[in-house]
């Protein structure tokens, strides 16, 4: 609200575009007792003969020198009865200033530390600003200026209109390249650590606006310019490229061996578990034909030691030999494959042994006929046995051989 300056007025605000910063109340003649009102996003500056007297924050503030004691000495004279003074009032505005525009004005020279190039890069973003400190701002920026707008703080030029445009890029040309070279960056993959690079920007640049009052609290790159056109970028990001390829095919590579691996793994797996089943189900045939065999042999009237000993005949009286381990031996392991003992086999083996001869055949016990092949004699029908055999008169167990019958306990030769 602008005043004329010939006129003592007794009200002093500003209502107006937010895009100034700072604002110089047009008039400098003011009532002892008037009231500067100061807007809550404001902060407003007395000042009398260029000296900053005074700071008032947000509210309501009447202008007495029993309230202001430093007003005391800025009274001028009486004018229509009145006391007056003659200062400047400035007011600032605290607001954030948002998007505003940055970009260098030429290439970056920098390093490139993972490839050892020399490269040129340009960059550009936004940055938002606001004053922390009016009155170091007043003094050290605005001085007797009237009106400080946000396009001066960084114009399109170097001039008064840019204030700040040649310390920001100045900023960002030594931090980037320096930021980039010192956490190894690879410039083909600079875009992922924009985030990064921005935060260190607005921290050095933040160094320097502190001495003005001013702060940015966000600052944005937007792009980073890459040099396309130079041969030797062009050429690194080839070999990144291929290099990228290899890795990728490495990798799919190693994850179809581990996924055949697996495959093998769970084949393999499979396997083992059918030859276990297999095995039991054979074992459980064998089971049953065993216990199959037994019933019918019970059933004929015939023990064990019977069918062992008629089955160890057969082996022996079957045998053509001459050589290897001999007849003895050939009737040891058919008795021991019926599941008789070594000791039981070898004994049999010796009761046997006396009669055969090299070719298997042998000669009865009984009626001396010789050739005999079978288990019985071709001549009278005794076994091979050359043992008598009893029959239990108790319980008429038959092929007995021992002295107590293994069916019932009866002694031999008791009635």
């Amino acid at each position: 609200m602008a005043k004329s300056e010939d006129k003592i007025i007794s009200v002093i605000n500003y209502d107006d575009d937010n895009s100034t910063l700072v604002y110089r109340h047009p008039s400098r003649d003011f009532n002892i007792g008037s009231q500067l009102i100061v807007h809550q996003t404001q902060q407003a500056v007395l000042f009398k003969d260029g000296k900053a007297l005074e700071t008032f924050g947000p509210g309501r503030h009447v202008l007495e020198t029993k309230n202001f004691p430093i007003l005391k000495n800025a009274i001028n004279a009486l004018a229509n009865g009145k006391s007056v003074f003659h200062s400047e009032v400035y007011f600032i505005n605290l607001t954030t200033q948002l998007g505003i525009k940055w970009g260098t004005d030429s290439k970056i020279r920098m390093f490139d530390p993972v490839s050892g190039l020399h490269l040129e890069i340009g960059a550009s973003g936004t940055f938002n600003i606001k004053i922390e400190d009016g009155r170091k701002l007043l003094l050290k920026v605005v001085g007797t200026s009237p009106v400080l707008d946000s396009s001066m703080i960084f114009g399109p030029t170097y001039s008064a209109v840019g204030l700040f445009r040649g310390m920001v890029v100045s900023k960002v040309k030594t931090t980037l390249a320096r930021v980039i070279r010192e956490n190894d960056i690879n410039i083909l993959e600079v875009d992922e650590h924009i985030d990064e690079l921005s935060e260190c920007l607005k921290t050095e640049i933040n160094k320097v606006f502190a001495e003005y009052g001013l702060v940015i609290p966000e600052f944005f790159i937007v792009s980073i310019q890459t040099p396309d056109d130079d041969p030797n970028f062009r050429r690194l990001k080839a070999q990144h490229a291929e290099r990228y390829l290899r890795v990728t095919e490495a990798r799919i590579e190693k994850d179809v061996a581990i996924e055949e691996q697996g495959v093998e793994v769970v084949r393999s797996e499979t396997q083992k578990k059918k030859a276990v089943i297999k095995a039991e189900a054979d074992a459980e045939v064998l089971v049953k034909k065993g216990e199959a065999e037994a019933e019918v042999m019970k059933l004929k009237g015939y023990t064990y030691q019977d069918e062992t000993m008629r089955i160890v005949g057969t082996a022996a009286a079957s045998n053509e030999g001459g050589g290897g381990s001999g007849v003895a031996s050939d009737v040891v392991k058919a008795a021991v494959g019926l599941g008789v003992g070594v000791a039981v086999a070898g004994k049999v083996v010796e009761t046997v042994k006396p009669i055969l001869n090299q070719d298997g055949s042998w000669e009865c016990p009984k009626c001396h006929h010789k050739g005999n092949k079978g288990v019985y004699c071709e001549s009278c029908g005794a076994k091979i046995d050359n043992e008598e055999t009893w029959e239990c008169p108790k319980c008429h167990q038959k092929g007995l051989t021992g002295n107590f019958c293994p069916n019932c306990g009866h002694k031999k030769g008791d009635e």
